[in-house]
């Protein structure tokens, strides 16, 4: 019989073998994962798993659906997340140069001073202190001109509707991106009980320059209950804020958060509010504008390094500091802070880095808080396995939550008792984990489990029970 005759029936008989194959990992699922989806009523056709080995050195031990495009929710932040460190380093870091125009002369600068918001994702409200209090150390405590905020490396980010997305626009979550954001553009309100006076005392963080803010609110009897509603807030008017309502007395401390009602203006009210604080004086106004030209920085303010900053991204999936890294990838890599040439910077990194055997994501903003982009289980289990070989490897696993430790997992510890590094991911109809498990034999796997449609957010059981089972290896 010739060789080539002799060939075909082997060739057919592999080839069944693996479909056969393909086919066993696509529909068998793990009998705890498949009792928990049943429980929950959730349809196996909605969600798409992947369990594999890290080093990618054997087939998967679970792929169902796991060439089907999702939409992973905060998961995404992983892409956004490792992409920054395989482009720009861990210890890359933001700078945000301070210039003085004029002179100075018994602490009065006679002139402007300018502050260039280049990116920083974490200028919180101690970062801007040392900032002015760096400010002062130069002898400055009046600016007779104005303080001028340049916002330009990053385009058209400002005008971001907050309440596009879900029409929450005071959820701090919804923050849009800004070269200069202070503070994730919110207010911190910390209400403190008074029962001698009958009032609780309310302070602000930061205080901003010309708004309103109510030093105290009446207590009010009766359970703690719906505090918040109970105050009656009034957000309409953007200069005042106006408590109608009461704290209830039996709450004691609480603290509320909330994004500002105009966020374009917040940078130049919460500096400028800091400052007065400060005992700085300011003769002209606070305004938008560009730095000249021709002035030279007196000096740069630093970022934590990215290490450090995606690790407040990942562990407690923070959209706008996800946001401000995807801009700098396009700041960085084409020269521009806009989304589009975000998304061809990483678009372009994928197809160099995790290759075209998978579908490419769908980019929208890098952060997740997005109902467009896309991701199959497929290509996000291979972008970590590649992100597992990579030098950067231990700053992407340190910045991932662990399961029963901290961040958004400090409450799902492993009933098994085994150790999980997961993103979590959650919208009204996205849910799921993506990250590494660590097997009781020692192995590491990648997982992948996201679930799409209505009832996405009863997953979470079944897929606690599918990290369960990917760690009980042995």
């Amino acid at each position: 019989m010739p060789f080539a005759t002799r060939l075909i029936p082997s060739l057919f008989v592999f080839l069944a073998t693996l479909v056969s194959a393909s086919a066993f990992a696509q529909q068998a699922l793990p009998t705890g994962v498949e009792a928990a989806l049943a429980r929950a009523k959730v349809s196996r056709e909605t969600v798409t798993m992947l369990v594999v080995d890290a080093d990618g050195t054997r087939p998967p031990r679970l792929a169902w659906r796991s060439q089907v495009p999702v939409n992973p929710a905060s998961m995404m932040k992983l892409v956004t997340t490792y992409a920054a460190l395989d482009l720009l380093g861990p210890a890359y870091s933001w700078n945000t140069p301070v210039y003085v125009e004029g002179t100075v002369n018994n602490g009065v600068l006679d002139g402007n001073l300018y502050i260039k918001g280049q990116g920083d994702p974490k200028l919180v409200l101690e970062r801007v202190w040392l900032m002015l209090r760096h400010v002062q150390g130069l002898g400055i405590t009046t600016v007779s001109g104005d303080i001028v905020i340049d916002r330009s490396a990053f385009e058209n980010t400002a005008e971001n509707d907050p309440s596009a997305f879900d029409g929450e626009p005071l959820r701090p979550y919804n923050a849009s991106p800004d070269a200069l954001l202070i503070n994730f553009k919110s207010v911190n309100m910390t209400f403190a009980p008074d029962r001698a006076g009958q009032i609780a005392r309310v302070s602000y963080e930061p205080p901003l320059a010309s708004v309103a803010m109510p030093a105290t609110v009446p207590l009010v009897p009766g359970e703690c209950g719906d505090w918040r509603t109970a105050l009656k807030t009034d957000f309409s008017d953007v200069n005042r804020i106006r408590f109608n309502g009461g704290f209830p007395a039996a709450c004691g401390e609480k603290s509320w958060a909330v994004a500002y009602g105009d966020p374009r203006t917040y940078s130049l009210r919460a500096i400028g509010g800091m400052w007065a604080e400060m005992g700085g004086r300011v003769g002209g106004q606070m305004r938008e504008g560009r730095v000249p030209a021709s002035l030279k920085p007196a000096f740069e303010f630093g970022s934590p390094p990215l290490a450090e900053v995606i690790r407040d991204i990942n562990k407690y999936s923070n959209n706008v500091m996800a946001q401000q890294v995807f801009l700098t990838i396009g700041l960085t890599q084409k020269s521009r802070g806009t989304f589009e040439a975000s998304r061809s910077a990483l678009g372009q990194w994928w197809r160099d880095r995790i290759g075209t055997g998978e579908a490419q994501p769908v980019f929208e903003n890098g952060s997740g808080l997005s109902r467009d982009e896309r991701i199959s289980a497929a290509a996000l289990g291979k972008m970590l396995q590649v992100a597992w070989r990579s030098p950067v490897m231990p700053e992407l696993m340190s910045s991932l939550p662990a399961s029963g430790v901290d961040g958004t997992l400090k409450k799902r510890a492993l009933r098994s008792g085994g150790a999980a590094h997961l993103k979590t991911g959650t919208l009204r109809d996205a849910s799921g984990v993506a990250g590494y498990v660590h097997g009781a034999s020692g192995r590491r796997y990648v997982l992948v489990a996201i679930a799409n449609g209505e009832n996405a957010g009863a997953t979470r059981t079944a897929f606690d029970a599918l990290v369960d089972w990917a760690a009980q290896d042995n």
